[in-house]
């Protein structure tokens, strides 16, 4: 069979649009949180359940894509996240929305996975600064959907998720039109190959660095409207402070991309959890709006550059199923958002209050990066040296 034309330009903007519906459905459920008038245990239930399902589609969704190409996937979760994000308004109910959002984080975990390895093929010379400048659209998307919740649709959650859904169906159908390139005989993950993979220290360090990431940056996407609100803070106001640690993130990629092509990825990393612990101290440190803003706007600054830039460093490690290797990491990523939501919730229990103490696990997190960071440099290093 002759070999399908690949269009550069046409799978950049296929990607853009997939990491931008992924910002979208990253932000709807601290979006609609304060819609549901849940307990703050109850809540962390439904993100419990949101993280299982990113957690098993991750790591699924890594042999799958080595396997069938990157096609698969983000046709496969955009299909997924349509049909969950269409029929959230249209449930009644408790369970049923547990369903619709782990069926959510299942579609969700697939295409962060697909959407990022495609991306990390487009430009391996300049990968850690490509993925940051694409991934900056997922900030984009997670600015998106609080501000268009909290100021265009008056906080109607039906709207506002058939307003997602839309345009993720038109995502979908971009991607299913658009060429890709099919998987290749020599990065396709072989079972034989797996001993190779889980031997080496840097693929637990990598993942334990966005275990502890995914726990601050989602954790606190989901939880500091709540916080807000629950502290006396009208709903529009707490989802204009969740836009505007979205706009960080956005800035904060756009800022990054060309410093990483002269400063080593590990550094920059480095610096961003420093800055993590101190910002997300001070926003939950002051009721004053104005503080607030500042602290959780340079808190999505600081982050901005984590989660790309340590799915390049994945990328540039294991040049071999890379797809596996991202999938294992972002599975850890979300087992760590898993892990975190059930401790905010049991410490917060049935007083919204609470949720200030509860929230101090994002800078002892941010603490914890540090360390790890330090510790996957030697890691990288031998990696480099036994590839010269």
């Amino acid at each position: 069979m002759p070999a399908v034309a690949v269009s550069k330009g046409r799978l950049i903007t296929a990607a853009i649009l997939a990491i931008f519906v992924y910002g979208m459905i990253a932000a709807m459920l601290g979006t609609l949180l304060p819609s549901f008038k849940l307990t703050p245990q109850q809540n962390s239930f439904l993100a419990l359940l949101q993280a299982i399902g990113l957690a098993v589609a991750s790591v699924t969704a890594g042999p799958l894509i080595d396997n069938r190409g990157n096609k698969t996937g983000m046709v496969l979760s955009l299909a997924i996240i349509t049909v969950s994000v269409f029929t959230l308004p249209n449930v009644s109910g408790y369970l049923a929305i547990m369903i619709c959002f782990l069926a959510l984080g299942f579609g969700g975990g697939c295409l962060v996975t697909a959407a990022n390895t495609l991306v990390s093929d487009i430009s391996a010379e300049r990968r850690a600064s490509v993925m940051n400048l694409l991934n900056l659209f997922f900030g984009l998307g997670l600015m998106a959907t609080p501000f268009i919740g909290g100021n265009l649709l008056a906080n109607d959650a039906v709207k506002l998720c058939y307003l997602v859904a839309g345009l993720t169906a038109a995502t979908l159908l971009l991607n299913a039109f658009t060429a890709m390139p099919p998987p290749s005989g020599e990065r396709g993950f072989k079972l034989s190959e797996i001993n190779q993979l889980l031997s080496r220290p840097a693929l637990y360090l990598l993942a334990l660095l966005l275990f502890l990431y995914v726990a601050c940056e989602v954790g606190f996407t989901t939880w500091l409207p709540r916080y807000l609100t629950g502290q006396g803070i009208s709903q529009t106001t707490a989802l204009n402070a969740l836009s505007g640690f979205a706009f960080g993130i956005l800035i904060g990629r756009v800022v990054v991309s060309p410093i990483l092509i002269k400063i080593a990825a590990p550094t920059v990393t480095l610096i961003s959890a420093i800055l993590m612990t101190g910002t997300t101290f001070l926003a939950l440190q002051t009721l004053d709006l104005t503080l607030i803003g500042v602290a959780v706007f340079c808190a999505g600054l600081a982050m901005a550059p984590v989660f790309p830039t340590t799915l390049a460093m994945v990328g540039g490690a294991f040049p071999k199923a890379t797809g596996t290797a991202m999938g294992v990491v972002i599975t850890s990523g979300w087992i760590g958002y898993a892990v975190s939501s059930p401790i905010i919730g049991a410490i917060a229990g049935e007083d919204p209050k609470r949720l200030q103490t509860a929230l101090l696990l994002f800078p002892a997190a941010s603490i914890l990066m540090i360390l790890v960071n330090l510790a996957v440099r030697p890691a990288l290093k031998a990696h480099a040296k036994a590839s010269v």
